[in-house]
């Protein structure tokens, strides 16, 4: 099977649908089918492309959903993303996110035929269908095929989208995390890791870092290793002097040394406050071995199997924070049943277990004819949207014009989130 899938987000920013997209192709071609993804991309001669990847453009940098994403949406992207799928010949197309202006949304509008939409936001509402609203409906009637990476996920398909969703998990290549060995020159007393963006505030650092001096009086020789990119300045400004000695910042780690992160702690937490559809990280943390403290939020509550695979404690309590991480570092035998625990949770998330059901989907719409670009006039009216659009990127300003300018000229539908 021709599998075209399209990412909305740039490739070379680390993040975690690029990563679910990144691992899906992979096990994709392992089972023999052919992949390829259109992703916006920063620097396509210094990245370290994968043969399948398809570069959209370079991507702009937006306020979105509380956070910041890189997209490309303008008529350069549309007539890349048109060529694409032109020239692919997809038995499937697969778009990430398509209520995101980059480029699952142009191949939804563009395209036509056997079509699959993962969910992966827990977002109620997203800025563009805030903005956009039902203008959006023609592109995603097309959808044949919906899949949500969690139950929050789907429930945003099911009251804000209209239809329901497959609940397909995110997957993680359980064998990339097993057995991993600590990072080298490791101390060896009582060790917390943290492992995310570090100045986003809905991951949660700063919960982790008011909850410190109160675990350091309960386990005095405890350290916290923190990895994940963010200004390194900015935390150390927000720990007590006298214990920014506990607090190790090794940055953005690589993908390789991710599972080595996990395996250099005693426990790994996850004091996210808002905004979770799955937590993937929680079940890296878990395939590696090592058990996991986490806010009570539903997508976690979910991975942690209401607490018998990992401890739950209340969102944004720093003092229960402290108290559930400090029981754990000092009960090892506790450490020990929810590592086992953890370990068989984990496998219903394996890629071979996940990827089995993505191709399912896929069999199910792959009956009607091969994807193709729908003739629409309406898309024309952007200008210059064939092979020879200029080689200027689209910026900022053009991607939010484009959107307006585009859906203001197609039908709207009614409102299906209003009974």
């Amino acid at each position: 099977m021709r599998v075209g899938i399209a990412c909305p987000y740039t490739w070379d920013v680390p993040g975690g649908v690029q990563a679910h997209v990144r691992d899906l192709a992979d096990s994709l071609l392992g089972l023999g089918h052919e992949v390829s993804v259109l992703t916006p991309v920063d620097d396509p001669d210094q990245a370290d492309l994968p043969p399948y990847v398809v570069p959209a453009g370079r991507a702009v940098p937006v306020p979105y959903n509380g956070s910041v994403a890189r997209l490309v949406f303008g008529p350069l992207s549309l007539a890349r993303t048109r060529r694409w799928l032109r020239e692919g010949e997809f038995d499937v197309l697969h778009v990430h996110e398509p209520t995101v202006p980059s480029v699952s949304m142009l191949a939804t509008f563009a395209a036509s035929g056997p079509m699959v939409a993962t969910f992966h936001t827990a977002t109620a509402r997203s800025r563009a269908l805030q903005v956009f609203g039902t203008a959006l409906q023609p592109a995603l009637e097309k959808i044949t095929g919906r899949i949500a990476v969690s139950p929050a996920a789907r429930r945003v398909v099911v009251e804000h989208l209209g239809g329901d969703a497959v609940l397909i998990p995110n997957g993680v290549d359980v064998s990339r995390f097993e057995g991993a060995t600590p990072l080298p020159g490791r101390p060896t007393g009582p060790t917390v890791v943290f492992l995310g963006r570090i100045d986003e505030g809905r991951k949660g650092l700063a919960v982790l870092l008011e909850a410190l001096p109160e675990l350091v009086r309960r386990v005095p020789d405890v350290r916290l290793l923190v990895a994940g990119p963010g200004d390194a300045d900015d935390v150390r400004a927000a720990v007590p002097a006298s214990l920014r000695d506990r607090v190790e910042l090794l940055g953005l780690v690589s993908d390789a040394d991710k599972a080595r992160v996990f395996a250099s702690g005693h426990v790994y937490c996850a004091p996210n406050t808002h905004g979770e559809s799955f937590g993937i990280v929680l079940v890296e943390a878990m395939a590696t071995g090592t058990p996991v403290v986490a806010s009570d939020l539903e997508a976690f509550r979910r991975v942690l199997e209401d607490g018998r695979a990992g401890v739950l404690v209340p969102v944004r309590d720093a003092g229960a924070l402290a108290e559930a991480l400090a029981a754990l570092l000092l009960d090892e035998p506790r450490r020990k049943q929810l590592a086992q625990a953890a370990s068989l949770a984990v496998r219903a998330y394996d890629w071979s277990t996940v990827t089995r059901q993505v191709v399912e989907v896929y069999e199910t719409v792959a009956a009607t004819p091969l994807v193709h670009v729908d003739v629409d006039v309406r898309l024309e009216t952007l200008a210059d949207l064939d092979d020879s659009a200029g080689d200027t990127e689209d910026d900022a300003g053009r991607l939010v014009t484009t959107l307006r300018r585009w859906l203001s000229e197609r039908p709207r539908l009614p409102d299906r989130s209003k009974p």
